[in-house]
């Protein structure tokens, strides 16, 4: 499958968050990536529900909730009311990771499931076949603008290779420090889905920033 660009509204500009919004719906972006932080799982907190609802009101693209936050089973339903098209949650924060899955795809949501850069991918072996999509963190969680963390290569070649055998529809997400000098190579290494914050909303033309991501590694 030709790879999807998500663009990260983590680093939009909040005072004109319609307008960003806007500019996505016009680029060769296919998804309007959200991040959702709590303070606890990650020491950030980003957006709530009433961010996510008029997010959605404004939104042409699926709204790609990343929930970067404990118990998230609490707030499944809710971010699905709120607009989610597609909702990730933490390995490392869901102790009954089954359940939560099969309620996120009850719901009518992508179920999706983050990895962090310390955790194998191995350790989705038993559930990868139950998922939609899995995301490759390529920084720790909690900011925008980290360094990239280039052992996501193997973890991607890795998660290609264990779907191609127990899921071969999966949809292969990273996210962390995506820009053009390495979206060919994650391409390349089995990422069909690009999450690109500073990249493009740091861009003097954010949406040729886009439309440069969605062409690379073609």
């Amino acid at each position: 499958m030709n790879h999807l660009i998500a663009p990260s509204i983590l680093a939009a500009d909040f005072a004109n968050l319609q307008r960003d919004i806007e500019m996505i719906n016009n680029s060769d972006g296919d998804w309007i990536h959200v991040d959702i932080m709590d303070g606890m799982f990650v020491p950030n907190i980003s957006f709530g529900f009433p961010v996510v609802s008029a997010v959605k009101k404004h939104a042409k693209k699926d709204l790609d909730v990343h929930l970067m936050i404990v118990d998230p089973d609490r707030y499944l339903k809710a971010f699905k009311d709120a607009g989610a098209a597609s909702i990730t949650v933490h390995y490392e924060a869901c102790p009954n990771l089954h359940r939560t899955v099969q309620y996120i795809k009850e719901l009518g949501c992508r179920a999706s499931v983050a990895v962090n850069p310390h955790t194998p991918v191995l350790l989705l072996e038993d559930i990868v076949a139950d998922l939609d999509m899995v995301l490759i963190m390529s920084v720790n969680p909690g900011f925008g603008g980290q360094k990239f963390i280039p052992n996501t290569y193997k973890k991607l070649a890795d998660i290609k290779e264990l779907a191609a055998r127990k899921n071969p529809g999966l949809y292969i997400e990273v996210d962390g420090g995506v820009d053009g000098s390495n979206a060919a190579k994650l391409v390349e290494a089995g990422a069909t889905v690009l999450v690109a914050g500073n990249s493009v909303f740091s861009a003097l033309n954010p949406v040729q920033a886009i439309a440069d991501l969605k062409s690379s590694g073609l």
